[in-house]
């Protein structure tokens, strides 16, 4: 008995350092892990500040943007209303806000600008909506909601430019309401549709394009008819005649920006229902860039240094 307690102690005491080595190294491979885990963790949390500061710092810059552009279309717009009052005051224009009626002596085209402006800020905010959305990555419900708006919104131009086209024809024909780039891609009073559907566009953009080349020989025609030599009573006849068959013709006019606004809603719609939700919001979101970059182009070359 006194020879086996010795070694038994011994043995022990073996046991133990050993349990006591094996805890130690579990414990640091423990460490190990965990501060590998803490390192990926904090690394993890970083990137995703920096990504959370980005997108902080470029909502700023939009939401800057977008309220320098309210400030613009505020000034153009107090600017167009100063106009319209100081019209009213001279009593050259009557105007029913309801329907946007004009009188047949009336300035439609001060009342179009006006319009055009408040329709155009209206715009911006649901576009600049819109862009939120898409940037957030909204349900499809929301941008659904949002699109449905923008269209509806479309819509309503497209009704304040037939009023108008009544009122003064030429000044929609012209864009005078439009910058200067604008004018340059200009299409009876609007844009192409064929640079957002091509083939489905063309044939009926065609088709307008001719008849408004066909009437443009025609009137030409009819006011070089009133140039032929005649008696001096027939002069005045003649002239009279002829000017009351281009009148006639001008009226076909009307129609042909009427049928011309036709195909870019139906473009519109039609582009919405071949596209997913998200798809028509991006396609939304182009649109509006294309054409604020012609404005900002006009910006940019009236402002160009000369010489």
């Amino acid at each position: 008995m006194a020879d086996i307690s010795p070694r038994t102690d011994t043995s022990t005491d073996a046991d133990t350092e050993d349990k006591n080595l094996r805890y130690l190294r579990d414990q640091s491979q423990a460490m190990v892990v965990s501060d590998a885990s803490d390192k990926s963790r904090d690394q993890k949390t970083l990137r995703r500040l920096a990504q959370n500061r980005e997108a902080a710092r470029k909502s700023r810059l939009r939401k800057k943007a977008y309220v320098q552009q309210l400030e613009t279309s505020r000034m153009k717009l107090t600017q167009l209303e100063q106009e319209l009052q100081r019209a009213r005051q001279q009593g050259i224009f009557i105007s029913s806000s309801g329907d946007q009626s004009q009188s047949m002596s009336g300035n439609g085209a001060l009342a179009f600008d006006v319009e055009y402006a408040r329709w155009l800020e209206e715009h911006n905010r649901r576009i600049n909506e819109l862009r939120g959305a898409v940037n957030s990555h909204a349900g499809d419900g929301e941008l659904r909601i949002i699109v449905d708006g923008i269209l509806a919104h479309y819509e309503d131009i497209f009704k304040i430019k037939g009023t108008a086209a009544k009122a003064d024809v030429f000044h929609i024909l012209s864009g005078m309401w439009k910058t200067p780039a604008e004018r340059c891609f200009l299409w009876l009073g609007g844009f192409r549709s064929s640079e957002l559907l091509k083939q489905s566009s063309q044939q009926a953009e065609d088709a307008l394009s001719q008849g408004m080349e066909a009437l443009q020989q025609s009137l030409a025609e009819t006011l070089a008819g009133s140039l032929a030599p005649s008696g001096p009573s027939g002069n005045v006849a003649n002239y009279m005649g002829q000017m009351a068959m281009a009148m006639g013709k001008l009226g076909t006019l009307e129609g042909f920006i009427r049928q011309a606004d036709n195909l870019r809603q139906q473009t519109l719609q039609q582009l919405h229902r071949i596209l997913t939700t998200r798809q028509s919001a991006r396609a939304l979101l182009a649109i509006n860039d294309y054409f604020s970059r012609l404005r900002a182009l006009s910006s940019l070359w009236l402002a160009r240094p000369r010489e």
